[in-house]
């Protein structure tokens, strides 16, 4: 046990370069940062096990930050830690750096999650926890017995998505979770009781967690706590840390500045900073300091762990020498690689709906990817994630050996802890619900696209042919959200989503399998409610592959291509056929991916969809969604009105997605 004395002066020397940072940048989030330092030193300095020359080791403890502004905190621990260099806090939010304003993913350094928006970054914790208890249900505790820690704050625990966690983690007796909420009673603009009074403990008591509450500034209460959670062995734990705002601030006449709303969201500024600075024991001349005895602590640390790592890598190699299979299952899991997957043993039914077609590649997901989680917001049976379910269990507080992850109704949830599962890795993670609800989830897929977790987003009842249920639950505006974050490149020049919306059950196959392929970014698969007719025999479904091709029976020669994604291809085979009748050839073009469509070379682009040529596109959602395909010259019918309520085939005829109205619409834009 250090020195409570050397615990705070090490905590101290947080608070000054996490000042110092904010300082220098002229932006950023100083005082929960100073106030949460001892929590992360005691943290990091004692607890949080990892391998200083391995960062990315499958068996170390996983750190998730919630409150992403609090980042200053995080990069001045991992500095000591000898992660980032001083230069590199010096270039806080600037340029280039690797010290953004808020943490971005690097595992190599320390970084296990971005975060920012309020209450994700503890739901992929959660998630990560999940993960770990799957995975040692199937490879037993020798290889998977580290710790989930997540750090919290007021803000994060307002979020509705803290609700959904708290619930699940309780529900599931996530123990390898530990979570320090700092509560501190300051936030941005106010203090926390103007606009909370609940009792905080009581709630996640109530879920089934194991709550303390600690003097979040005292080294020994906070070394207490830890003890006891890591000793916990049916609950997740929730440790409420009574912090101070700014601890250690000085004002400029010298008076104190802590608990103060200012330090929250602005620099100290001025006499205030440098007050602050000598106040802490730091040269506000020179802060950026690690002092001598924080850098003995913290390689001291390095001492200890190379001897902890050192005896669990020798665990390690003994369980692999007697297991060879499950080792080699286990490399294969956490090597990122796609999983091998026979689709020759999906069988597809013609005419089915493009749920009940992913229900069937779900079922095979389920029997050759034992590493693959499934979840549904309960809408399993709906969504036919049940497809999955069929050949699995759900996951339970008692049985992680199941593969089925119930989130209950909570998309956004269900969403960040799927996300966390493949932070933590060894799993691939897919995910169910209504694509009108994909709106609640949308926080998170884009998280998931800025740090690129290769998650599945699996949405049906894809358009207003959900029917009776009406308006509220026929998405329009969805898919041209979603296709907006398809044309939007993420640092390394990828879509930063890809999206499938699959014209019939055999395009759904190979959407699928490209869904696997993918491990650079999310997926998303959009899928129809209603029965879809197959596209003509002789179809080369090989061609789906380039997010755009050419149908089966097109006319060589052409007037008009006809194109569309989803069930609408097959509306555009039968208008075809009414115009073929008056003299008219047609190109019929399946897109069900445009940003695949775009990646291909420029050359078939052209053979698709040549320049000049007349285009008319049919969407069931907004014309947007298909206007950069169709060009200026193009027409597109779509939806300009949200949905009714009826039977789907009624609405079909009234909004005029029939093969009569394709008629048409296209004889009207070949006249003008």
């Amino acid at each position: 046990m250090n020195d409570k004395k050397l615990m705070n002066l090490a905590a101290d020397n947080i608070r000054i370069l996490a000042a110092s940072m904010v300082e220098k940048a002229k932006s950023g989030h100083p005082g929960g940062a100073m106030g949460g330092a001892d929590f992360i030193n005691v943290l990091f300095s004692e607890y949080l096990v990892y391998d200083p020359a391995d960062p990315e080791w499958t068996g170390r403890d996983r750190f998730f930050l919630d409150p992403g502004h609090m980042s200053p905190m995080l990069y001045a621990a991992l500095c000591l830690q000898g992660k980032f260099t001083l230069d590199e806090l010096r270039q806080f939010r600037q340029w280039g750096s690797p010290t953004p304003g808020h943490p971005e993913r690097d595992v190599k350094r320390g970084i296990e999650n971005t975060s920012g928006p309020l209450g994700q970054g503890h739901s992929f914790a959660a998630g990560a926890a999940v993960a770990e208890k799957f995975l040692q249900a199937r490879l037993g505790s020798t290889m998977m017995q580290h710790k989930i820690y997540a750090y919290i704050s007021d803000g994060g625990v307002q979020e509705e998505i803290s609700q959904g966690t708290g619930r699940l983690a309780g529900l599931l007796g996530l123990n390898n979770l530990i979570m320090f909420y700092d509560a501190n009673d300051i936030q941005l603009s106010t203090e926390v009781g103007a606009v909370m009074k609940e009792d905080t403990a009581a709630k996640y008591k109530a879920w089934g967690w194991n709550v303390m509450t600690i003097d979040g500034n005292d080294a020994d209460a906070i070394r207490q706590a830890l003890d006891d959670a890591q000793h916990e062995s049916s609950r997740p734990t929730l440790i409420i840390g009574k912090t101070v705002m700014g601890k250690g601030a000085l004002k400029e006449d010298g008076s104190s500045y802590e608990h103060s709303i200012k330090t929250h969201g602005a620099p100290l500024g001025g006499e205030a900073y440098r007050n602050t600075i000598t106040n802490l024991g730091g040269n506000p001349d020179n802060p950026f300091v690690v002092f001598p005895e924080v850098e003995k602590l913290y390689a001291n640390r390095r001492e200890e762990l190379k001897k902890i790592v050192a005896a669990r890598r020798e665990e390690e190699e003994k369980w692999k020498l007697e297991h060879p299979e499950k080792a080699r299952e286990m490399e294969k899991w956490f090597s990122g690689r796609a999983p091998k997957i026979d689709w020759t043993k999906v069988q597809q039914k013609a005419g089915v709906a493009t749920r009940a077609a992913s229900a069937a590649c779900l079922s095979a997901l389920a029997e050759q990817v034992p590493n693959m989680i499934c979840a549904s917001a309960d809408l399993s049976n709906s969504d036919k994630t049940d497809g999955f379910l069929k050949m699995t269990h759900n996951i339970t507080r008692n049985d992680f050996s199941g593969a089925f992850f119930q989130a209950g109704v909570s998309e956004l949830t269900m969403a960040c802890m799927c996300i966390g599962m493949m932070l933590h890795g060894g799993v691939i993670t897919a995910m169910g619900t209504f694509f009108v609800f994909s709106d609640y989830m949308k926080p998170a897929i884009r998280l998931a696209a800025l740090m690129e977790v290769p998650v599945k987003f699996i949405w049906s009842h894809d358009a207003f042919r959900v029917g009776e249920d009406g308006p509220t639950h026929e998405p329009v505006e969805q898919e041209a959200q979603i296709r907006l974050m398809e044309k939007l490149k993420n640092h390394h020049g990828k879509d930063s989503v890809r999206v499938f919306r699959p014209a019939d059950a055999e395009e759904t196959t190979v959407c699928w399998a490209m869904a696997m392929e993918n491990t650079a970014t999310p997926t998303a698969l959009i899928f129809s409610r209603q029965g879809v007719e197959n596209l003509p025999a002789g179809n080369d479904y090989g061609q789906v592959r380039k997010g755009a091709y050419v149908v089966k029976g097109s006319d060589n020669d052409f007037d008009v291509i006809l194109l569309a994604s989803g069930s609408e291809v097959s509306t555009l085979e039968s208008g075809a056929a009414l115009l073929r009748n008056d003299g008219i050839r047609t190109r019929i073009v399946s897109v069900p991916s445009e940003g695949l469509f775009r990646c291909q070379p420029h050359d078939y682009q052209q053979t698709v969809l040549p320049k000049g040529a007349k285009i008319f596109g049919l969407t069931a959602g907004l014309p947007v969604t298909l206007q950069g395909l169709v060009g200026a010259e193009g027409r597109v019918y779509g939806l300009e009105t949200f949905g009714f309520s009826a039977p789907y085939t009624v609405l079909d005829e009234k909004l005029g997605f029939t093969a009569e109205n394709v008629y048409r619409q296209v004889k009207s834009y070949l006249n003008e």
